[in-house]
């Protein structure tokens, strides 16, 4: 059977361009043992797939020229070569941007048929959208109630359910946006104490020392940059950041400069966790009882931007860096 992928072509220089992933119809011919041939239904559209483009060294190796780019999928199983997996499950891991794959089964798990939830609830909330803030702040981040915490890219997937999170476990939460809408959405919608628009604040160090005036407990970090050097600024002694993330560079062409503020680090005794969802990964389950039930008790609230066709799959990833997801990005395949 034939299939259509998004091929890596060349290493991007900046946001990705046709020139450099692009469309091309490949072959499907053998499903080796322990290998699972899927239809791919939905794509996840996650920052960390830009990392994997480049060749810099990252918790995953980068993307082969001439591979599908790389990326978290629900599928269909079409064929099974491995215990555990039948023909009509569904199932959601690591594959690529393709209208079929043929992926090893460790690198997928069924999911449960009898899930209340749409299947590409397993790429947002019950997925490494809803997983990674829920271990970042439990565990990565020993969250406890009555702290501040900062939350960047607060209107972003993970960020808004963090910083929902943070509420239900009793801190208070004030998040950084783009917009005044998404600060609205945060605060009006998600029950975030304050939010602060990065665009229009001014001073990012002093905005965040007016929302937070008793300083900063834990400072959940998806973005990097200035806004980290701001935050280095409002720490409390033994603060906590969690380093989730760090949007800001993704695209960078030119080497990017440290945080200025780092020696707030040493000077407040501040802790710096370096955070991968993979570490939590036999928790999962755990995690995904408790999501679930903070969404049926309308405790949890996420918003999901599927842009339909394979086709588009390359202008909905650049959404992304251009601010214009609203909720969780994905593709319907």
């Amino acid at each position: 059977m034939t299939k259509q992928q998004w091929t890596l072509k060349a290493r991007p220089q900046g946001i990705p361009d046709r020139s450099e992933v692009d469309i091309e119809t490949r072959t499907i011919d053998h499903v080796p043992d322990e290998h699972l041939l899927i239809e791919c239904l939905y794509f996840s559209m996650d920052p960390a797939i830009r990392g994997w483009m480049s060749d810099v060294p990252n918790y995953l190796p980068p993307i082969p020229l001439g591979d599908s780019v790389r990326s978290s999928v629900v599928g269909k199983v079409l064929q099974s070569e491995a215990d555990g997996f039948s023909t009509g499950d569904l199932v959601v891991g690591t594959g690529g941007w393709e209208t079929h794959g043929v992926v090893p089964a460790a690198y997928f798990s069924v999911i449960p048929p009898d899930s209340p939830f749409p299947a590409h609830y397993y790429l947002s909330a019950l997925g490494a959208v809803g997983l990674t803030p829920y271990f970042g702040l439990l565990r990565a981040g020993k969250a406890a109630a009555g702290q501040t915490l900062l939350m960047s890219a607060a209107a972003g997937a993970v960020g808004s359910i963090g910083g929902q999170i943070g509420k239900i476990l009793g801190q208070r939460v004030v998040g950084i946006a783009g917009s005044d809408e998404k600060c609205r959405w945060v605060t009006d919608e998600l029950g975030f104490d304050s939010c602060i628009n990065y665009k229009t604040c001014g001073d990012m160090e002093q905005a965040i020392r007016g929302a937070c005036p008793e300083g900063v407990d834990l400072f959940f970090d998806n973005v990097g940059g200035e806004i980290l050097d701001a935050a280095l600024m409002n720490l409390n002694k033994d603060a906590n950041i969690v380093f989730c993330g760090s949007i800001s560079n993704y695209n960078a062409t030119e080497p990017v400069p440290g945080p200025y503020n780092w020696w707030q680090v040493l000077a407040r005794s501040v802790t710096v966790q370096g955070y991968l969802i993979s570490d939590y990964l036999s928790e999962f389950p755990e995690g995904q009882a408790q999501i679930s039930e903070w969404i049926n008790s309308g405790q949890l609230k996420f918003k999901e931007h599927i842009v339909d066709g394979f086709e588009n799959t390359l202008d909905a990833y650049n959404l992304l860096f251009e601010g214009k997801n609203d909720g969780k990005l994905m593709v319907k395949v």
